[in-house]
């Protein structure tokens, strides 16, 4: 097997509730992660108890679409 060629170094704190910053490579700012719509109403959180944000799954998705 080859050498390494990269390796992520990725950090998640948890704010409140759902939201969580995650800091990325090459990303001057922490990302947001948390819920909205019908992930949220599953999970029984309201806009008014979390700001609506894109989910980890919403960026697996994006990221395997791209």
């Amino acid at each position: 097997m080859g050498e390494v060629a990269y390796r992520s170094h990725v950090s998640v704190e948890r704010d409140n509730g759902p939201l969580r910053w995650a800091t990325l490579p090459a990303e001057p700012e922490p990302i947001a992660f948390g819920v909205h719509g019908a992930v949220a109403e599953h999970y029984g959180v309201s806009p008014q108890d979390s700001p609506p944000h894109a989910t980890t799954l919403d960026y697996v998705v994006a990221s395997a679409a791209g």
